[in-house]
């Protein structure tokens, strides 16, 4: 573990394994531990940076914009000695890598957004809007307690309650103050990738899931469309977060976008 030093904020990171660099970026959530399911599979090919995004999990509590959080991104590779790394993103993960690869191109070799969107749709800004109000009126527990409903499909929600209860804990003791949270969803709905998106120029791959029922796979379609020579991938059951769900098929479809675009 180690800490780069952003604007003003100092950003927490791991690197594991050897080869070519992947960075993962998480989702609302913010921590890097969201991709433990990806480690281990990633690892046999690649170095792996994972790192908490600025205002979450171990890093700095502070405000960050969207290019903000890109240019943590390029902070984290500079502290880690990576000219250039395949960036994945998941949601607003994917969101940041759209943003680092219009400020810092150079630093990525490919872009995979996952369940990620260009614009927020009146269904999106609902199911944010119902979190959000959760949150303020309730508190980080009950958001949290609330979260699988949004992230896995209902039978896997029910066949791994227990993991799902024990989770909790680890999430609540990092979670993120209620405004940042609140400021975090504001931005991110505000977000319009537009003819912005046109721009991009890097090798990209969009991944989602037909059962998404928080960023429906429409709106990733809607956002590889207006992407130059970007490739959708769809799984059929996984929902908002599959590459939790069905961990195999997402690290087997990135380990070969990785190793296609590596040639």
């Amino acid at each position: 573990m180690a800490f780069a030093r952003g604007k003003d904020a100092e950003i927490y990171y791991e690197v594991h394994g050897h080869g070519t660099p992947v960075l993962l970026s998480a989702g609302m959530g913010g921590s890097g531990s969201f991709w433990a399911p990806q480690l281990d599979a990633l690892t046999e090919r690649h170095q792996v940076i994972l790192y908490d995004h600025v205002g979450t999990g171990r890093s700095a509590r502070s405000d960050r914009s969207i290019a903000g959080m890109a240019d943590d991104i390029a902070s984290v590779l500079d502290h880690a000695d990576v000219d250039a790394a395949h960036v994945v993103g998941h949601a607003i993960g994917g969101i940041v890598g759209i943003e680092l690869a219009l400020r810092h191109p150079k630093r990525l070799r490919s872009l995979t957004i996952v369940n990620g969107w260009g614009r927020a749709d009146p269904f999106l800004r609902r199911c944010f809007e119902i979190r959000k109000a959760l949150l303020n009126r309730s508190g980080p527990q009950a958001y949290v307690r609330a979260q699988p409903l949004f992230l896995y499909p209902p039978q896997w929600i029910s066949e791994n309650i227990a993991h799902l209860d024990a989770e909790e804990e680890r999430i609540l003791k990092h979670f993120p103050s209620v405004a940042t949270m609140n400021q975090r969803i504001d931005m991110f709905l505000a977000f319009e990738g537009g003819r912005r998106l046109e721009e991009i120029n890097v090798p990209t791959l969009l991944s989602s899931a037909k059962d998404d029922a928080l960023v429906p796979a429409y709106l990733t379609r809607e956002l590889a469309a207006s992407i130059p020579g970007a490739r959708v991938h769809e799984v059929g059951w996984g929902a908002h977060a599959f590459s939790v769900v069905t961990p195999n098929i997402f690290n087997d479809t990135l380990l070969d976008f990785c190793r296609e675009v590596d040639r």
